[in-house]
């Protein structure tokens, strides 16, 4: 049985408050944790005034702390943003906290912009050796191998479950070289989905994490007891997506009765590429379609995200996307 976990980019609505957006993260990962999901993930943004999970590891830890028995971690946190060190420290910590339970995936894009990375005092290193050597750093941290010749206080000897994170080739073939699981965010970047699981697989190398290949992919559901009511529920999404394209970010809009339909070619051709990996519509529909994303990419897991603007109408999805993956798994 192919597993689902949740990604929670942890939306601030329009007219919410980041307050509720961190009340309705915890409630979320609690109702995921009720539906046999498996691990939990918030993302690094910055400068966004729709996403709630900048401070990552915080979240993380607030999240944690209102559930019991689901992983709980990032997916993922922006190495580039950070010293090695400063991660083996938080998730050292969350990983005390929290025992066997924390995942720390990472990838290399910065979460932000130029302006924002200033900010954060960063300069991007344009060096393309420098996120994987950033990442033997902080594996060198957790095994307190003594390359570094510091020893990370919390930090050294914890066991987060490490994952390269993608949406290239780039993070297929590190994740394969260090025999790490492999995450693809193709819920917003699907073109090089097939190709980069293929070089995954391809080329891993077994290490002591892994034995063999494990791979995850991002997946949108939008599901409600009917298809209208589903593709009522997905507008919120579209609106974002179409605002971030135009250089317009936002809060997660309310719902738009048919505004897929008023888009016109330029903008449903922008909706179908970045939303190709998706699944909307009632039970059925998404049994359909979520089969065919896994027939076609074999993962073993998919990663469920789906940014809707109503808390409820979110919960009612994911139980749904539940559902119909556990009556996948009877009939095969």
């Amino acid at each position: 049985m192919t597993r689902l976990s949740l990604l929670d980019l942890v939306p601030v609505v329009e007219g919410g408050t980041v307050s509720q957006s961190l009340a309705n993260a915890a409630d979320l990962a609690a109702h995921a944790e009720s539906l046999g999901y498996q691990r939990y993930w918030v993302a690094e943004h910055h400068g966004m005034e729709g996403i709630a999970s900048a401070a990552t590891a915080v979240v993380i830890a607030h999240v944690a702390a209102a559930t019991r028995t689901i992983r709980v971690g990032a997916g993922g946190i922006m190495l580039p943003n950070h010293a090695p060190l400063v991660i083996a420290e938080q998730f050292g910590t969350l990983d005390a906290l929290f025992p066997g339970r924390i995942d720390l995936g990472l990838g290399r894009a910065p979460g932000s912009d130029q302006r924002v990375a200033r900010a954060m005092r960063r300069t991007l290193d344009s060096d393309p050796n420098a996120f994987p050597r950033d990442v033997l750093e902080l594996q060198s941290y957790f095994a307190d191998d003594g390359q570094t010749g510091i020893t990370a206080t919390p930090g050294a000897g914890a066991s987060p479950q490490m994952w390269i994170l993608g949406s290239s080739l780039f993070g297929a073939q590190l994740a394969a070289a260090l025999g790490l699981p492999y995450a693809f965010a193709s819920h917003f970047a699907p073109d090089a989905l097939d190709q980069a699981l293929g070089v995954y697989r391809r080329e891993f190398r077994p290490s002591a994490t892994l034995s063999r290949p494990h791979a995850m992919a991002g997946f949108n559901i939008f599901a409600a007891d009917t298809d209208e009511e589903a593709e009522y529920l997905a507008s919120s999404q579209q609106q974002a997506f179409i605002a971030l394209r135009t250089g317009n970010p936002r809060r997660l809009p309310p719902p738009v009765a048919g505004y897929r339909d008023s888009l016109g070619p330029q903008g449903a051709a922008v909706l179908n590429q970045v939303l190709s990996c998706s699944a909307t519509g009632s039970p059925a529909t998404v049994a359909r379609q979520l089969a065919a994303f896994v027939e076609r990419t074999q993962v073993d897991e998919v990663m469920v995200t789906s940014a809707i603007y109503d808390h409820q109408a979110r919960k009612r999805s994911i139980a749904i996307a539940a559902e119909v993956a556990q009556d996948l798994a009877k009939a095969a």
